[in-house]
């Protein structure tokens, strides 16, 4: 059994997760498990010289897959017996801002869906038992400020209602898991320097994961249930 916090982050190869997983596990001591579809991607995160010496396990996940994400759980049920975080980031983003919701094919906003939304939910509910198995259990939805129901506009609207679904979940989640004390909330991490967000955004990804990572770490007493950029609550 691990003796530091074991945190499982989804979607780890690249961006938001792979500067999540760097900073808990070299900064916070976390022992991260880091997933993603093909597991040699993770390769390079785990030979990084700045972690040389910190626990990083690796595991393939395809969060569309109900086979691989119940073979995560099973493994992480017989080697760490608990999960203590989880950060659904795994996302994708298949349509564009000059698409309109009028003309948009269903089978992209089906396709975004399976990995946005139930992607994160599938991993979720597969992993709970897990998370009620620990003492501070901590669940991070990587949503986005597109997905706000007070701010909603045209463009990307797969993706929109994706992350608006998403923060539902976040929602019920937080309602249904706080008897057994673990917290659920949502993040959006702002315009980051990603394969997603592209060269030109404004924010590295370590400015990005500053929030998913006080989310990940929260105390006792921190919130449940909301949306959080920059560590303060905005409007869904």
């Amino acid at each position: 059994m691990a003796s530091q916090p074991v945190t499982v982050i989804t979607g780890a190869s690249r961006g938001l997760g792979r500067a999540a997983a760097r900073h808990l596990a070299a900064v916070e001591g976390h022992l991260v498990v880091a997933t993603a579809r093909q597991a040699q991607d993770l390769e390079a995160l785990r030979l990084e010289p700045d972690l040389a010496g910190c626990p990083i396990a690796c595991h393939p996940l395809d969060v569309t897959d109900d086979h691989s994400v119940a073979a995560l759980g099973e493994w992480l049920a017989e080697r760490f017996g608990r999960v203590d975080v989880l950060i659904n980031n795994a996302g994708v983003s298949l349509d564009r801002y000059s698409t309109s919701l009028l003309t948009l094919p269903l089978d992209t906003l089906r396709r975004t869906l399976e990995t946005n939304l139930f992607g994160a939910l599938r991993v979720t509910q597969a992993l709970a038992p897990l998370l009620r198995a620990s003492h501070a259990g901590r669940v991070v939805n990587l949503s986005s400020g597109m997905g706000q129901l007070a701010e909603m506009a045209s463009g990307v609207p797969a993706y929109r209602i994706s992350k608006t679904a998403l923060n539902a979940v976040t929602r019920i989640l937080a309602a249904e898991l706080a008897a057994s004390g673990v917290k659920v909330n949502a993040v959006c991490p702002g315009w980051c320097r990603t394969g997603l967000g592209g060269p030109d955004a404004p924010r590295s990804p370590e400015q990005g994961i500053d929030t998913v990572v006080w989310l990940a770490t929260l105390p006792e007493d921190g919130p449940s249930g909301g949306f959080f950029r920059d560590r303060q609550p905005i409007p869904w």
